[in-house]
């Protein structure tokens, strides 16, 4: 199988990955590869199975084909057991309690692991807030009044509540200002010097690939490329479709 591997092992593997809609093959015989501690992006356009991608690797739809963790191979790749392995996903809905305050969206990210017998989640929340010091600032503000990109921040910090060795991250920068996505970006790499591993699913390929160490394009549901981000990004293909400057 191409990808990463050579980089460190992989945290998480994908083989032959297929995803159906009815009689409509949205994702045809994928091979991915996550190893621990890096930034795996996937660029594509609108369409190509992205967001699809994600959803498969967390079992939120039914797929065919394989998935493993540290080699282990997932029998029964359903959400709850895919969070209580370690992953962790960031829909690009954002997905908060509107009429819950920062802090109370912060809690319900550590649920799972309250439940599993760690109290650990004041701890937690400081990591979190050091990341993120707007959302101690508004942390008795209902989640529905903060701007996009604090949203996003919530979103992210919910998220590492539970504590996560691979993030799955759907378009974090969507709808955001340029200059709040480039802190979003530093975040993301700040959390790889952390030691969480990141599949990032991105629209912004330039961002994508400056922060990411090893990238797949993804077009009609097929991986039409793969190789470290910054070969990809001076690829002369990968420039003109997703770079905007092959163009005259």
């Amino acid at each position: 199988m191409t990808g990463p591997e050579a980089m460190a092992a992989p945290l998480l593997e994908v083989s032959g990955l297929c995803v159906s809609y009815g009689k409509v093959e949205a994702l045809h015989g994928i091979d991915l590869a996550v190893p621990a501690g890096t930034i795996v992006t996937v660029i594509g356009p609108n369409g190509a199975g992205k967001t699809t991608l994600l959803s498969a690797i967390m079992g939120l739809l039914p797929a065919r084909g394989a998935i493993s963790l540290e080699g282990r191979p997932q029998r029964r790749v359903e959400i709850e057991q895919m969070v209580a392995a370690g992953l962790n996903l960031v829909p690009e809905k954002r997905e908060l309690f509107g009429e819950m305050s920062v802090e109370d969206n912060l809690l319900l990210g550590a649920f799972q692991r309250y439940r599993s017998g760690h109290r650990d989640q004041a701890a937690s929340m400081e990591e979190v807030y050091g990341l993120f010091p707007r959302l101690k600032e508004r942390r008795h503000q209902l989640a529905a009044t903060l701007s996009g990109g604090e949203r996003q921040m919530l979103a992210l910090g919910r998220a590492l509540m539970a504590k996560p060795r691979l993030l799955l991250l759907d378009e974090p920068s969507l709808g955001l200002a340029p200059r709040i996505v480039k802190e979003i970006f530093l975040i993301i790499a700040e959390l790889r010097r952390r030691g969480v591993a990141i599949l990032l699913v991105e629209q912004n390929a330039r961002a994508a690939l400056q922060t990411a160490d090893y990238a797949y394009v993804l077009e009609t549901g097929q991986v039409v490329l793969a190789g470290p981000a910054r070969e990809l990004a001076d690829d002369p293909r990968v420039v003109e479709s997703y770079l905007g400057l092959g163009r005259k």
